[in-house]
């Protein structure tokens, strides 16, 4: 399974998002720090869920890391995060 889709499937799996799209945005990085030929190191989330109606911006990010999970994010190099409720 791609990363993307592991990311995918955790998040989902976690906070029952509204909405959820995770962009492998590696490409667009070639030439700087962490780019890993095939891709799979720089990762864009755009997630809507319910559970993050009362966590402040903070919290939201390390809950949004934690559903991720220590594994997948050392194998990354760049998550950039776009959460709301």
């Amino acid at each position: 399974m791609s990363v993307k889709d592991e990311i995918h499937e955790r998040l989902s799996a976690v906070f029952h998002p509204t909405e959820l799209v995770v962009v492998d945005d590696s490409e667009s990085h070639r030439g700087h720090a962490g780019f890993q030929e095939g891709g799979e190191s720089h990762f864009n989330v755009r997630i809507r869920a319910q559970a993050f109606e009362d966590m402040s911006r903070i919290k939201r990010h390390r809950a949004v890391h934690d559903a991720i999970g220590k594994d997948i994010v050392a194998r990354i190099h760049a998550l950039a995060l776009d959460i709301g409720a």
